[in-house]
């Protein structure tokens, strides 16, 4: 499966103000640049995603987490440690470091199930990687759906118990629900009777 290339209607307008942005920040949109021009279909997920959604930086965040495709690993490694990244070792997924900048990687199956750790063959969120690519400053980035999003933090206590609910994940939610009740077009227009992104 190949990312949509559409833009997102939704972000196109974004930027990022750099001098109020942490050089922490700033490396991450690096590498999530560098990742992104990769050869390689990937898709952005968790608290990055959600930003490149809104287009906006909403928080700092620990890591850069992404899908890609289980076929694909050995491909997604060799040109991480390629360009000096360094694979950090994990039991189900991806990892790796570089100046200070984490990057997790869980595998999708060809079905679109995860592809390995205790939960291989469970499904991820129907449509999740139908979203079209969104941007960020002049960063343009596959992201994971922003409903898939909000299915996953909703459920991750529930998929994994003893998950404690992590009050940025509620917040992440309420931005997420509040940007798509605004982009949602007038009734009777066109847009409003498709499905999906607009």
């Amino acid at each position: 499966m190949t990312p949509v290339t559409l833009a997102c209607r939704h972000c196109k307008d974004s930027e990022v103000n750099t001098e109020r942005t942490d050089p922490g920040t700033q490396r991450q949109l690096t590498a999530i640049a560098e990742v992104a021009a990769l050869d390689i279909p990937v898709w952005l997920r968790g608290g990055w995603a959600m930003d490149f959604f809104l287009g906006r930086v909403t928080r700092p965040h620990r890591d850069v987490d992404w899908f890609a495709m289980a076929a694909d690993a050995g491909r997604v490694v060799a040109a991480l440690t390629a360009r000096g990244w360094e694979r950090v070792p994990h039991d189900h997924q991806l990892e790796f470091l570089r100046d200070g900048v984490e990057l997790s990687f869980a595998l999708l199956a060809a079905d679109l199930t995860v592809a390995a750790g205790p939960w291989t063959g469970e499904s991820w969120p129907a449509g999740m990687l139908d979203w079209p690519a969104c941007r960020l400053g002049d960063v343009t980035c596959a992201v994971v759906s922003p409903y898939a999003q909000i299915e996953i933090k909703k459920s991750m206590p529930v998929w994994v118990p003893g998950l404690p609910r992590r009050p940025k994940d509620a917040e992440d939610v309420a931005l997420l629900e509040a940007a798509l009740r605004q982009r949602r077009d007038p009734p009777g227009t066109a847009a409003a009777s498709r499905p999906g992104p607009a």
